[in-house]
């Protein structure tokens, strides 16, 4: 609206330079709060991204440690029996230490990988920022216009 000119819901009065109508207010105030909920949705993404990206690590562990054992384990295990069993231990013997060296192994693993997923978190910051809107807009209801604000409104109070 051009300077001067008179808002139609202002009863006539000329806006002051630089004065926002209803209308102009709501819609600034609309879109911050739109910009906020796109943020805080970032936010949680950013989070939660790490978050998987902690979990793949963990779980590329697990894979690592079930492929150790699934595929070196029966070659390893014969090779190295046989060799304890060379140097002079029972046949018996040597295959119960290998199987408890592989053992060892495996829980090692494990410990490493459990230590992976215990590093994972909730989005706190993105739960915080989303707890404090709600709380803003529980809390921000409109009410009536006291006299003093209309006639402030209206200019008839400098």
């Amino acid at each position: 609206m051009p300077a001067g000119a008179a808002d139609p819901s202002s009863n006539g009065r000329a806006p002051y330079e630089g004065e926002r109508s209803v209308g102009q207010l709501f819609a600034a105030a609309t879109a911050d709060l739109s910009a906020l909920v796109h943020d805080e949705i970032a936010l949680a993404k950013a989070e939660i991204r790490k978050d998987v990206k902690r979990g793949v690590s963990g779980g590329v562990s697990i894979l690592v440690a079930a492929t150790v054992a699934l595929f070196a384990v029966p070659m390893l295990s014969a090779a190295a029996a046989f060799g304890i069993h060379a140097l002079g231990l029972s046949l018996g013997w040597s295959f119960l230490v290998v199987a408890g060296a592989y053992l060892l192994l495996a829980v090692l693993l494990g410990v490493l990988a459990y230590r992976s997923f215990k590093k994972i978190e909730p989005p706190h910051r993105a739960i915080e920022g989303a707890q404090k809107t709600a709380e803003v807009l529980k809390n921000a209801r409109p009410r009536p216009a006291t006299q003093e604000e209309i006639d402030r409104g209206l200019g008839r109070i400098p």
